[in-house]
């Protein structure tokens, strides 16, 4: 075979397997944003909306109707059927009010006892998607941990602990993604500079890497100190155990807002 054919195949191969990649993505986040709890009741309260609205419409001719029939414009059959159709109007109208308020109540229960949405994951041929990925599942065997060391069962474990712990584990977590949003940033830079100019920018890239592993790492060094305690539950000190690694994670977020200004 041409061997410049054999490059441009190799070339297309890698270009579409890369865009199947950033096309699953995007799936996955369509659906996962159109799943999530708070997007579903959104969706409903807008069609309730819509709803009464929409009764509100046929309330107001039935009652332009009612009044043409008081004047005599109109039959006194129209009147008496539009009476009627208000008074039926009305109980549906009011229902839809009650559950759009339902509705409502149940949106502001979601958001303060659900935490926000997670950003989406960079792409697959990002830099920045492996560390990324190790930090969603670290957040959530975190968010595990703690929830069971919180507990009433564990009375060795003090509640300020667990309570510094899950506020710094959400600080490290922000820094994280915004070394990752420079990283990517960085990225798109570097493919579209000219080829003598890419030098800084990969050299850039490489250390916004070795930020996110340092940081990524210490977040893990916070979920494995809460796994000892748990499973030391027992344990003398779980307050330095549990407090030292939170210590930890806090100066690398602190070094990480500072790095990434």
């Amino acid at each position: 075979m041409d061997p410049r054919r054999r490059v441009a195949g190799e070339i297309a191969q890698v270009v579409g397997a890369q865009l199947q990649g950033q096309l699953a993505d995007q799936v996955r986040r369509r659906v996962a944003a159109w799943n999530d709890p708070r997007a579903k009741l959104d969706r409903r309260y807008r069609r309730s909306s819509r709803v009464l609205t929409f009764w509100l419409i046929v309330l107001a001719i039935l009652s332009a109707l009612g009044v043409l029939a008081l004047v005599g414009a109109v039959p006194v059959a129209a009147g008496v059927a539009a009476a009627i159709g208000i008074a039926g109007t009305g109980v549906l109208a009011a229902r839809t009010g009650v559950r759009m308020r339902q509705l409502n109540a149940e949106r502001e229960r979601l958001v303060l006892t659900t935490p926000p949405p997670r950003p989406p994951l960079p792409a697959r041929a990002s830099a920045a998607r492996e560390p990324m990925e190790r930090l969603r599942d670290a957040e959530d065997a975190l968010g595990e941990l703690l929830g069971q060391l919180d507990s009433a069962a564990l009375t060795s474990v003090p509640a300020d602990s667990v309570a510094q712990a899950r506020a710094t584990g959400r600080e490290a977590s922000s820094a994280l993604r915004a070394v990752s949003m420079q990283l990517q940033a960085v990225e798109r830079a570097r493919d579209t500079a000219p080829p003598l100019e890419r030098g800084p920018l990969v050299e850039g890239v490489r250390r916004l890497r070795a930020q996110l592993d340092e940081g990524v790492d210490g977040y893990c060094g916070l979920v494995a100190a809460a796994g000892r305690v748990l499973a030391e539950s027992s344990a003398a000190h779980p307050r330095e155990i549990l407090g030292d690694a939170t210590d930890h994670l806090a100066g690398l977020a602190s070094a990480l807002r500072d790095l990434s200004g």
